[in-house]
């Protein structure tokens, strides 16, 4: 017979726990489908929203509940990392001759340091449960590379809620939060989801270069400059490439206008994601100037080498095409032969934005 009262002191410790290997924010969800989540999914794929993420689509059974992924998971535990910046919104680099880099990729690469710690998390929870009398706890982890809703489960674990921007937004972490999950054969009570506080504010939907939100909550990823430099392969929309400005990696303008950031603690944030100086403000020129073993050296260890060197310098075609600064022309005329086409058109396009 399991002990309710064990249960539940082992949440108290599962918390401790999860600060101690540097987590910011634990809670316990339920496993049962949400129905908001899935329909928002569900509607989201059908307006082909998701763009060339086909894998979105692939496992939608799988994402609809935990339980579509692992039947026999009992409890979710959802875990959020902060990685604030130390000076909020004013991170971007506006220097036209250098590239603006999101604020997550300037550390250590986040899978590798989340998933670390949720393994270690599990193994503690495993041997903890057996200690109490619980049984064996079976345990599966996840951090981004699964058919996983972090964001959601974040909401109904009670570590915040799903923002107008559609990513979690904490009340003491504000927007900075890298999200896993812990799926469990171990039953824990869930804590009290978390209530949407975003009211009438539409900051983030204003701030987005692209137009990327057709309606609160609702986010187009084919016009997303994080979709646009991370995920597309081929070239970006002509339409949408002075909206770029010189963000080569992600794009956090929704993220850092969120008013509740003013209340993240940067003190908080793990210091694996501390920035990389030479990652703060990339000079363009010495980035188009990569190789693939050059594009390899430097964002070793980064979130950013997963992206390749051919649309890592698309990325900063587009932004030299964008800078104004006819220095970069040399460096751009160099790639109009690049043996990628979408890098030589993205040369030839740069090259006629700085000498019309």
């Amino acid at each position: 017979m399991v002990n309710a009262a064990e249960t539940a002191n082992i949440k108290q410790a599962l918390a401790a726990k999860a600060k101690e290997l540097g987590f910011a924010a634990c809670g316990i969800a339920p496993v049962g489908e949400d129905p908001l989540a899935a329909r928002r999914l569900e509607q989201w794929l059908k307006a082909g929203s998701h763009g060339e993420m086909a894998w979105m689509a692939n496992r939608l059974h799988h994402r609809r509940s935990p339980r579509g992924l692992w039947a026999e998971a009992r409890s979710v535990i959802a875990l959020g990392m902060s990685y604030a910046p130390p000076s909020g919104a004013e991170v971007a680099h506006k220097a036209a001759e250098r590239g603006q880099i999101s604020v997550y990729a300037q550390g250590r690469d986040y899978h590798d340091t989340v998933k670390k710690a949720l393994k270690a998390l599990a193994r503690w929870l495993i041997e903890e449960s057996a200690r109490r009398g619980l049984g064996d706890a079976g345990v599966k982890v996840f951090v981004d590379t699964a058919p996983v809703m972090e964001k959601p489960l974040g909401q109904a674990a009670g570590l915040g809620w799903q923002g107008k921007h559609t990513n979690l937004v904490s009340r003491g972490h504000g927007s900075w939060l890298f999200l896993g999950a812990i799926y469990t054969t171990l039953a824990l009570e869930p804590d009290a989801a978390g209530k949407d506080r975003c009211g009438s504010c539409n900051a983030c939907q204003t701030a987005c270069p692209t137009q990327a939100f057709p309606a609160p909550y609702r986010l187009d990823a084919r016009r997303c400059i994080s979709y646009l430099t991370i995920e597309l392969k081929g070239a970006v929309p002509q339409e949408l490439r002075k909206a770029l400005g010189n963000r080569i990696y992600g794009c956090d303008d929704c993220l850092a206008v969120c008013p509740w950031n003013k209340f993240a603690d940067a003190a908080a944030a793990n210091r694996a994601f501390l920035p990389r100086a030479e990652l703060v403000a990339p000079r363009l020129a010495e980035l188009l100037a990569l190789d693939h073993a050059g594009f390899r050296r430097l964002f070793s260890g980064s979130p950013i080498k997963r992206i390749g060197r051919d649309r890592m310098v698309r990325n900063c075609l587009y932004a030299a095409g964008n800078s104004g600064d006819a220095s970069l022309i040399p460096a751009v005329r160099a790639l109009l032969a690049d043996p990628d086409p979408v890098v030589a058109e993205a040369a030839t396009w740069a090259i006629d934005q700085l000498a019309p």
